[in-house]
């Protein structure tokens, strides 16, 4: 059968990351590909307790339908939060709960991407996004970074390069895949840019809670006068991936309209988990179950990093984050990532290949690694495997 499928479907059904994290899988491979959180420090008990509060005060209604926007007592939990923790002056009207930031990226594109529209990105970043914007046929323009991520005047350039610009998307905190964090005056700048030059900013913020050393900084949104910030999070990093709910923060006018898109998506997100989360926010203290998430990602990054400085070869770079769950690394030299991820497989241990993150031109040599779901003594051992495959590849 030919189907004949959409432009937005890719023309080939090669999915390169879903092989590289299937091979990845061998339980003989130690895996520092996947953005997994660790399983253990997820507040199982506590959610049942929830639960089962849930089902008993409030069964039949969570068992229902609801409201697209989400429900009400969520919301403004989420609204109270981040009043409190981001200094985010929002109400409960300003947000919408969503299915994880993946349908948020998704929903958002969908309302503001028209074929041949250009967002401009990070260069490297998520690589999910990418693949939403180029699903909308939207033209993606990379914008440099540095260590403190992307960089206001690149940025600027862009903006007068491509003055019809609809996007401007960025990881602020913790940075997917470079773990990098944008200072406070370069925030301020991203919003006013987007003032000046008319251009939304979906700021994309799924580890910002986990920051483990160095001080807390506020949003964009936070520097945002005139709605031009939408703000995006998730339940996934610092509650459970599984429960599959996130939020939007923007303008009233833009969630009113957002919801509407929301409707022909899926209705709502899921009522039972909105209900199960609510509940698990009202009876525990949710800073203490994220401080415990903070520690045992600061030792594993920490050892990480540790590990790589000791053992890697002379010249091979990474990022120190503050916080989230990822290392970029570069390895000097013209190096095939794709041939080192290969080799690295050899000697059982894998990695992220960098090319997937960029947008536009790959820098060779570049790789992603996540600490937050393996134990010690696999990062130990696995760096120690990589660093003999790195060492392999650049003697060639």
């Amino acid at each position: 059968m030919d189907f004949k499928f959409s432009n937005r479907v890719p023309k080939q059904n090669n999915d390169v990351v879903g092989e590289i994290l299937k091979v990845a899988g061998d339980p003989k491979i130690i895996s520092f590909a996947g953005g997994l959180p660790a399983p253990e420090l997820f507040p199982v008990n506590e959610m049942k307790k929830a639960s089962d509060k849930v089902f008993s005060k409030h069964g039949q209604d969570a068992l229902q339908y609801t409201a697209s926007i989400g429900n009400s007592k969520l919301r403004q939990l989420v609204a109270n939060r981040m009043d409190s923790h981001k200094h985010i002056n929002c109400k409960s009207s300003n947000i919408c709960i969503t299915t994880g930031s993946e349908q948020s990226i998704d929903l958002i594109s969908k309302m503001m991407i028209n074929q041949g529209d250009v967002v401009l990105v990070e260069k490297p970043t998520y690589l999910c996004a990418l693949d939403v914007f180029r699903s909308y046929g939207a033209k993606i323009v990379g914008v440099d970074m540095d260590e403190n991520g992307m960089k206001a005047d690149s940025l600027e350039t862009a903006l007068q390069n491509y003055p019809n610009a609809k996007l401007i998307y960025t990881i602020p905190n913790f940075q997917n895949p470079t773990g990098r964090t944008m200072p406070t005056n370069r925030r301020k700048e991203v919003a006013d840019l987007a003032s000046k030059y008319d251009v939304m900013v979906m700021e994309d913020d799924p580890y910002g809670e986990i920051r483990y050393s160095g001080k807390s900084i506020d949003p964009i949104k936070h520097f945002d006068k005139d709605g031009h910030v939408i703000y995006m999070s998730t339940f996934s990093k610092i509650l459970a991936p599984g429960m599959r709910l996130g939020w939007i923060i923007a303008d009233e006018k833009f969630v009113n309209m957002f919801v509407v898109m929301k409707q022909s998506a899926d209705l709502h997100s899921d009522n039972l988990s909105q209900y199960i989360v609510a509940q698990y926010m009202e009876d525990n203290n949710l800073d203490l179950h994220i401080q415990k998430i903070r520690d045992a990602y600061h030792r594993r990054a920490s050892m990480m990093l540790k590990e790589i400085d000791k053992q890697f070869p002379r010249g091979v770079k990474h990022s120190n984050p503050e916080g989230g769950m990822f290392i970029w690394v570069e390895v000097p030299g013209n190096i095939n990532t794709m041939e080192l991820f290969k080799n690295c497989v050899k000697h059982n241990v894998a990695f992220v290949p960098g090319e997937p993150f960029y947008p536009d031109e790959i820098i060779p040599g570049t790789f992603r690694l996540n600490f937050s779901n393996m134990k010690d003594d696999q990062i130990h051992e696995g760096i120690h495997r990589m660093a003999d495959a790195i060492s392999e590849m650049i003697k060639k």
